[in-house]
C-alpha cells in the first residue's frame, strides 16, 4: 500500500511540472471546462432536425420579393432553393465540412445534410436536362447550366473554395431562373410540366430509394443471392462475382446510413409536394395524385421523433429494436409507390 501511495505521489509531482501553478491553473481549467460544456450544448442544438416548410408559401414569398408571380415550375424551383437554404442557414450552418468543434465531433447532422444534398443534386440535374427543355435538341437554360454543377461541388471542402460558397452561388443562379420563369420578357426560361419529364426525375428517385433501402436493411447482415444478370440470358458483366454473399453495413456506419436516409427523405418530401402542384394537370389526367400523396405519407413516417438516444441495431425479431429496419420499411414502401407511379404515368 505504501509503495502504491509513493508511486501516485511521484506521478502527481511529474505531471504537475507541466501544468501552470496557482490561480492560472484554475483559470485554464475553468475556461477549458466552460468551452467543453458550450461545445457539447451547441452540438446538441445543432443536431436538431430543421422544421419542414410550406413549398407553396415559399414560392409565393420568392415571387413577391422579385415582383413576379407563381407559374408552372415556380414551386419546384422554390422547393429546391428552400432545401438548400435550410442546409446553409439552419442552426450551426452547413456542418458537413467543419474542421473545428463542435461540428468536427458531430456525424448525425452532417450525414443528414448529405442525404438532403443528394436529392438537391438529382433534382437540379433533372431541371437542367429535361424540365427546362422542350425536347432533346433544345438548348439548356444558361442559369441552370451554372447552378447544377455548383450543387455538385465537393461536399467536404472547407476553404478555397468552401462548399458553402459554391452552394450559395448555385442558389443565386437558381433564383435567377426562378425570376425569369414568370418574366414575359424572358420566354427562353421555361419549366415543362409533362409526364415524360416527371418520369425522368422519378426514375432517379426510384434508384436512390432502392439503394438506400438495401443499405438500411444490411444493418443486420444477410446472405443474398446474386441477381445482377437475372432476366437476360445473354447479359454479361466485367468480372465474375460469387453466386451468394453476405451483405452487411459496418457497425460504425449504421447511424450514418440512418441519418443520411432521414435527410434524403426530408428533402424528397418537399420536392414531391412541389411536384404535386407543378404537375397537377398531368397527375389529374392519370388519376395519380392520390398515389403521389401516399408516397409522401410513407416518407413522412421517416421523420417521426427518435426517442432512443442512440440508433439501435437489434436483430430483425430480436429483443432490441432495429431503427434501420424500421426506416427501410418506410423507404421501401415509398420506393414501391414510385415504381407504380412511373408505370401509371407511362400509360396513355
Amino acid at each position: 500500500m505504501n509503495a502504491l501511495t509513493e508511486t501516485l505521489a511521484e506521478w502527481r509531482a511529474s505531471v504537475g511540472d507541466f501544468l501552470p501553478r496557482g490561480s492560472a491553473a484554475k483559470t485554464v481549467g475553468v475556461v477549458l471546462g466552460l468551452y467543453l460544456v458550450v461545445t457539447v450544448l451547441l452540438g446538441i442544438y445543432w443536431s436538431i432536425t430543421p422544421d419542414p416548410f410550406d413549398v407553396q408559401a415559399k414560392a409565393e414569398a420568392f415571387a413577391a420579393e422579385d415582383g413576379g408571380k407563381v407559374v408552372t415550375g415556380s414551386v419546384t424551383t422554390a422547393a429546391l432553393m428552400g432545401v438548400m437554404e435550410t442546409l446553409l442557414d439552419k442552426p450551426g450552418g452547413y456542418l458537413h465540412n467543419d474542421i473545428f468543434p463542435p461540428g468536427l465531433w458531430l456525424d448525425n447532422m452532417p450525414n443528414w445534410e448529405y442525404g438532403a444534398l443528394i436529392q438537391v443534386r438529382d433534382l437540379s440535374r433533372a431541371m437542367r436536362e429535361v424540365h427546362s427543355r422542350s425536347q432533346s435538341q433544345s438548348t439548356e437554360d444558361p442559369d441552370l447550366v451554372i447552378a447544377e454543377p455548383r450543387f455538385n461541388f465537393n461536399s467536404s471542402s472547407w476553404i478555397m473554395p468552401s462548399s458553402e460558397s459554391q452552394y450559395r452561388e448555385g442558389l443565386r443562379y437558381s433564383r435567377d431562373f426562378f425570376r425569369r420563369l414568370s418574366d414575359t420578357n424572358a420566354p427562353d426560361a421555361q419549366f415543362y410540366g409533362r409526364a415524360d419529364n416527371l418520369r425522368y426525375w422519378l426514375s432517379t428517385v426510384e434508384s436512390r430509394l432502392g439503394s438506400m433501402s438495401q443499405r438500411l436493411s444490411a444493418s443486420v447482415g444477410k446472405p443474398r443471392l446474386n441477381t445482377d444478370l437475372a432476366g437476360d440470358e445473354v447479359a454479361t458483366q466485367s468480372t465474375a462475382t460469387p453466386n451468394e454473399r453476405i451483405v452487411r453495413t459496418p457497425w460504425s456506419e449504421i447511424d450514418d446510413v440512418f441519418f443520411e436516409a432521414r435527410g434524403s427523405a426530408w428533402a424528397l418530401i418537399h420536392f414531391l409536394k412541389a411536384v404535386e402542384i407543378d404537375f397537377a394537370e398531368v397527375l389529374a389526367k392519370k388519376n395519380a395524385a392520390v398515389s403521389l400523396r401516399q408516397i409522401i405519407r410513407e416518407l413522412e413516417g421517416t421523420q417521426e421523433t427518435i426517442w432512443s438516444p442512440v440508433i439501435l441495431n437489434g436483430t430483425g425479431f430480436g429483443f432490441l429494436a432495429n431503427h434501420s429496419l424500421v426506416m427501410a420499411s418506410y423507404v421501401s414502401r415509398a420506393n414501391a409507390g414510385i415504381i407504380d407511379l412511373r408505370e401509371l404515368l407511362s400509360k396513355g
